[in-house]
């Protein structure tokens, strides 16, 4: 019969589609396959440059700019352990320069019973007595407003050593003796020598002008990565675009590219979170080196202080890299995505129906936002995009509070964009 044939023919012809299609399906595709290739080779190559590129910005960051070095290091003469190591570095200083066997004798007779008073408080032997004194006096002069004022100026004099360590260039009348960056400690002891005669110890006018120093930084490989640090110093800029442009390359070769943005943010998000793991690490090798005269505690508040921000951009790299990834998956077509998408945008909808069965209107602006929601979504992505670049060393804070700006601008143009409700009309069947 006419039926049975045209039934047959149509089943060959499933069945010759079916079959073309598993063909199809088996073909090896190169061209895409070399795509791919090389999509995750920029991918991989770009992550791997992320570290790289955040510790260049930094290096460029401290070396270039003497002003954000000095207010990076400034809260370091309110620390606690730097002001007690500063204070047994002065001490032990000043101790080497006083006679104690000569120390009554050389005071003017009205002042001996101010020093022996002073002393006599103190107790325990000479020695021990007038070096708990000194410490004393030592210990007012780095909790006072003047040593914030020496340690400023030392460290602005300090930030060309910093350069010279770096880069090894420069010169400075900061010394790097020994792979060591230090201060100069000759203004605090003179103000000591100064707090000592007031108090009745006039043989510390005699002290001549003493020079010391305290460790900012050493370390036996400052020689070694001056060629890479100089390196770095010079791609500090052009390093991080770099890493982008390769993983942006990467995804626009890519197949599948949702998925890529998805692949590639959170392999930039690890990438910074290895290095800040690194940094971690790298502290407690470096003060377990340190040799018994340079303080640990002071050493590390000073090693924190240093790289503060480069720990800041780890933190902020790692939370863009998860704002990037959760954006693009939200935006994909899988399951979960869809549920979230279609509750968000229906309790946008649900809004603006309430609103309008209050007899709130939107004018003509509710049919330009949708109009125009793709051209408006756009925008406001790029402006974000925009502040980001153009502000001055972003937080991960700072990632949150755009990423959360964003969410409520694309809230806004829903709910201007979404359809009129009538109040004696009910809402529209809701889509996702």
């Amino acid at each position: 019969m006419p039926d049975d044939e045209n039934q047959n023919e149509l089943a060959a012809l499933r069945a010759r589609v079916a079959a073309l299609e598993g063909e199809a399906a088996a073909r090896p595709a190169p061209r895409h396959r070399g795509r791919s290739f090389l999509a995750a080779v920029l991918i991989v190559i770009g992550c791997l440059l992320v570290p790289l590129g955040i510790v260049a910005a930094w290096t460029s960051d401290i070396v270039g700019d003497t002003d954000r070095y000095v207010a990076t290091v400034a809260p370091l003469a309110s620390d606690a352990d730097v002001q007690a190591a500063v204070a047994n570095r002065v001490t032990g200083a000043v101790m080497e320069h006083i006679d104690l066997e000569a120390l009554l004798e050389g005071v003017a007779p009205e002042q001996r019973p101010l020093l022996a008073k002073a002393l006599g408080k103190l107790g325990g032997s000479l020695e021990s007595a007038v070096s708990s004194f000194v410490h004393d006096k030592a210990q007012d002069v780095v909790a006072s407003d003047a040593f914030e004022t020496v340690w400023t100026d030392a460290n602005r004099a300090v930030h060309t050593a910093l350069v010279r360590a770096l880069t090894g260039s420069g010169d400075g009348a900061v010394q790097i003796n020994n792979d060591t960056v230090t201060v100069d400690l000759a203004p605090v002891i003179e103000r000591v020598k100064e707090r000592l005669v007031d108090a009745g110890l006039t043989v510390a006018a005699k002290i001549p002008e003493v020079h010391t120093d305290f460790t900012v930084v050493k370390s036996e490989d400052i020689g070694k990565v001056k060629t890479g640090f100089r390196l770095l110093q010079v791609m500090g800029l052009w390093l991080p675009v770099i890493a982008v442009l390769l993983v942006v390359a990467g995804v626009l070769l890519s197949t599948h590219r949702r998925r890529t943005v998805i692949a590639s943010a959170i392999g930039v998000a690890v990438a910074a979170l290895v290095l800040g793991i690194a940094l971690t690490v790298f502290r407690t090798v470096y003060l377990n080196a340190l040799p018994d005269t340079v303080s640990q505690p002071a050493a590390g508040s000073v090693y924190d202080a240093l790289i503060h921000f480069l720990r800041t951009t780890v933190r902020m790299v790692v939370t863009l890299g998860l704002v990037v990834a959760l954006a693009a998956w939200l935006t994909g077509p899988s399951r979960p995505a869809v549920v979230v998408r279609r509750m968000w945008n229906s309790g946008i909808d649900a809004t603006r129906g309430a609103a309008d069965r209050a007899g709130l209107k939107t004018g003509p602006v509710g049919p330009f936002a949708r109009r125009y929601r793709t051209w408006i979504t756009w925008i406001l992505v790029a402006l974000a995009v925009l502040v980001y670049v153009l502000w001055d060393h972003p937080t991960g804070w700072v990632v949150v509070g755009l990423a959360l700006a964003l969410l409520f601008a694309f809230a806004v143009v829903r709910f201007l964009g979404a359809e009129h409700v009538d109040a004696d009309e009910e809402a529209p069947p809701l889509r996702a």
